[in-house]
């Protein structure tokens, strides 16, 4: 049995996706075994060929339509056979023995079920990747058009900015670029929610894990780079279809329908204020490719209503 399983899924990011590879396979003394499974997600850039051709070794499932990341990452779960999981970003790099200091960890804390490394920007600075679970008062501001105009203390709670980034923390959820779960409390727990297609999953997951009694712990002594939407950012519509229908999915399971619904009205409330926002700069002349698509992109989410997988 391995340490660990690191199951990446990728959708046409083949480039980064060698980088990764090479980093989580460029181990020192003290690494943990490995079995390293790929899901590809339909990727039409030559990213299977690469795999078979220069990581033999990996563990390659191939699917003919893209699953979305959580249908994918549980594929990967389901032939993983480590005592830890991790679900790895093809846009991520391991730095060190990021790894071997993870399984540690987790070998010394059994009541540990899930670890955030700390995450990197490519210029070498902290990326946010610790949260504490989303109000309905957070989702109304984080990542909309008003995040400037929120309640300070509401972003600092939400994103942890009262706690220093190099102390290792028991937190509500880490981001899933980069998260490691222990294979029995996975086996407690249960897979991902695949009713989400892909983001809040992995909120949706720690939220599951915390229920059940296991902790979920930030650990920045073990450090990974994160390029951050490398794939999501080849579908701009689809990115936030996917991201807010997500939310709201979340804040129906946990929060009931009535929360959900009035996170979906705003929502789409506030593409309509930016397709009226785009309108007035494209009839001023600025930039008119780039505000049509936009445009173009926001009708997009509201033909949606924003209930893919919401439902």
């Amino acid at each position: 049995m391995p340490d660990l399983s690191i199951i990446i899924v990728s959708w046409n990011v083949c480039d980064l996706l060698r980088r990764c590879l090479r980093s989580v396979l460029a181990r020192g003394g003290r690494a943990p075994t490995l079995q390293v499974i790929v899901v590809d997600n339909a990727s039409g850039d030559g990213s299977v060929q690469m795999v078979e051709a220069d990581f033999p070794a990996v563990h390659l499932i191939v699917n003919r339509e893209n699953r979305g990341f959580t249908v994918a990452n549980n594929q990967g779960l389901a032939v993983a056979q480590g005592r830890y999981v991790l679900l790895l970003n093809p846009d991520t790099e391991v730095v060190g023995d990021a790894l071997a200091t993870m399984v540690a960890f987790a070998d010394a804390h059994p009541d540990v079920g899930i670890i955030g490394p700390q995450l990197r920007n490519p210029d070498g600075s902290v990326q946010s990747s610790r949260r504490r679970f989303p109000t309905l008062a957070t989702a109304f501001f984080e990542s909309t058009w008003l995040q400037p105009l929120a309640p300070r203390r509401l972003l600092e709670r939400y994103y942890v900015l009262d706690q220093p980034d190099d102390a290792t923390l028991d937190v509500d959820w880490v981001d899933g670029a980069a998260l490691l779960a222990r294979r029995a409390a996975i086996d407690q727990v249960g897979p991902l929610d695949e009713g989400f297609f892909m983001y809040s999953e992995e909120i949706d997951w720690c939220r599951r894990f915390r229920q059940a009694g296991w902790r979920v712990v930030y650990l920045p002594t073990a450090q990974i780079v994160h390029h951050r939407g490398k794939s999501s950012d080849q579908a701009i519509a689809a990115r936030h279809i996917h991201f807010q229908s997500s939310k709201v999915r979340y804040f129906r399971k946990h929060h009931g329908a009535l929360a959900a619904e009035c996170l979906r009205l705003f929502l789409l409330g506030n593409y309509v204020a930016q397709i009226a926002v785009e309108g007035a700069k494209w009839l001023l002349g600025h930039r008119r490719p780039l505000r049509a698509q936009r445009i173009a992109a926001y009708r997009q989410v509201l033909r949606s209503g924003l209930r893919r997988r919401a439902e």
